[in-house]
């Protein structure tokens, strides 16, 4: 009987959560590493990020000027190498939030789309 009471008690303090993986749920344990994960956030592809911290050399785009996918809107300049930022999508430019020379970080928001 002690056997059991120990093995009540223990699955009480265990908290199972449900996951649903393809339509099929399972009963399990969730790691601590798992439940404070950073979540998932979708892309806003009408906003341009800088992807490694660098230096602004050119910018080609300027505010409420229509670009093409394709077209090359900036010059970031990391590690000595220079990268040429093209636009994403087709279309206007609503706001640059950057200037020639600054120095910026990676994540940094460098232009938005409308």
């Amino acid at each position: 009987m002690a056997q059991t009471n120990e093995l009540q008690n223990d699955t009480k303090k265990t908290s199972y959560k449900s996951l649903l993986i393809e339509n099929i749920k399972y009963r399990t344990l969730l790691t601590k590493k798992y439940q404070e994960r950073k979540p998932f956030v979708r892309k806003d592809i009408k906003k341009v990020m800088a992807f490694i911290p660098g230096t602004i050399l050119n910018i080609y785009a300027k505010k409420n000027k229509r670009v093409k996918e394709g077209d090359k809107i900036l010059v970031l300049e990391a590690m000595k190498m220079r990268n040429e930022i093209t636009s994403p999508i087709n279309g206007t430019i609503k706001d640059i939030y950057i200037k020639e020379g600054s120095k910026v970080t990676k994540g940094e928001l460098l232009l938005e789309f409308k």
